[in-house]
């Protein structure tokens, strides 16, 4: 297996198909700083490509899960210039904020389901964060605010787009327009996240044992059921039934159900191949 590339902003283990990625800036409070921003798809892609992962837990260090953007992203005259001409002021910085979009739909954009595992404060950007994992779970400290608002700005990297299809719409605006904190109790009962634990080590064991149950099945199989959720989010039922039926047509084949079926008859745990690894067009 390759070696994985070292990062600033994280720490990656993998083992037994479950590729853990923490945050590790805790004495920053693990803010998104401009590494984190380059880093992050390439971490995500990384473990795709290198690793035999099929499942990614996201954990962090320290106090806070992430303290959202760290303002030195947009304090950087080269990235985003505050002077010349306005329209091209405004073409540049619309350009600017879909890279950053893009930065978190990489967790939608790769194969493996992304389970975000999320204690004390998850605040601005790491809320768009974790709107773009699969799954969600947390620790009673735990809370989740748009602090954008309180800023003087609108949340512009996924947030808006995303909460609404995660919790009901009426309080999405709510926490839109007041920037108060969703605290873990109402996050669970608004169904935005899964689970609730009372501290940190009981929510990563809990967590590491649904990646493991996901890591057991037919990668193939857990693949299809996250490309069909998201295409079936943004989509018609009617288009989204189709899909599906031309994604089976063309990925279903016996080979693991065969396998499945011979494991439970023999009282074993079925064995699948691993899917092919995601590369490059060409290879450097």
């Amino acid at each position: 297996m390759p070696e994985l590339a070292s990062y600033e902003s994280f720490s990656i283990e993998v083992s037994n198909h479950i590729a853990h990625v923490q945050f590790s800036r805790p004495d920053a409070l693990n803010t998104m700083n401009k590494a984190f921003w380059l880093e992050l798809p390439r971490c995500m892609q990384d473990i795709e490509a290198n690793t035999d992962a099929r499942v990614i837990v996201l954990s962090s260090t320290g106090k806070h899960f992430s303290a959202g953007m760290d303002l030195s992203v947009f304090s950087d005259p080269k990235s985003v210039p505050m002077s010349g001409d306005p329209g091209r002021m405004a073409e540049n910085l619309r350009r600017v904020v879909l890279q950053l979009q893009g930065t978190l739909t990489s967790l939608e954009q790769i194969r493996l389901p992304v389970l975000a595992a999320i204690h004390g404060g998850c605040i601005g950007g790491a809320l768009d964060l974790v709107c773009a994992a699969d799954s969600r779970y947390c620790t009673e400290d735990a809370y989740f605010t748009i602090k954008e608002t309180e800023l003087g700005m609108t949340a512009d990297v996924g947030t808006l787009q995303r909460l609404p299809k995660l919790m009901p719409e009426g309080v999405v605006r709510e926490l839109a327009y007041t920037g108060r904190k969703c605290a873990a109790e109402e996050a669970y009962r608004l169904g935005f996240v899964n689970s609730v634990y009372p501290d940190q080590q009981a929510m990563l064991a809990a967590v590491m044992s649904v990646a493991e149950q996901i890591a057991a099945n037919s990668p193939l199989a857990v693949t299809g059921c996250k490309e069909m959720l998201n295409y079936s989010r943004d989509h018609s039922v009617e288009d989204s039934l189709k899909y599906m039926a031309t994604w089976q047509a063309g990925m279903f084949r016996p080979t693991d159900m065969m396998k499945t079926f011979q494991a439970k008859a023999q009282k074993q745990a079925p064995q699948y191949d691993d899917l092919f690894p995601v590369k490059p067009l060409f290879d450097q």
